[in-house]
């Protein structure tokens, strides 16, 4: 399998997630723009790549509830049928 039937499978699994990194990076950065901290003694917000990872973390935490995940088929493997 060449690098690109690779890179293209990684996106085509993992796109919902790495949509969720790229809206969270927008929306930390929009919120440090328009909420931030004037004084700047927030640890957070009046960094604007601190509250961008943060809300990269967000975004994909969020996001990633919504993804399908193997873990579900796992949960219904172990249960066996009452007989």
């Amino acid at each position: 399998m060449s690098l690109k039937e690779k890179s293209k499978n990684f996106l085509l699994k993992h796109w919902l997630k790495i949509a969720g990194v790229a809206v969270g990076v927008l929306g930390g950065y929009l919120y440090y723009y328009y909420v931030g901290c004037v004084s700047g003694t927030c640890p957070i917000t009046s960094n604007p790549y601190r509250m961008m990872i943060y809300g990269a973390l967000i975004g994909y935490l969020l996001f990633d509830i919504f993804s399908k995940d193997g873990s579900s088929k796992k949960k219904q493997e172990n249960v066996t049928p009452n007989e």
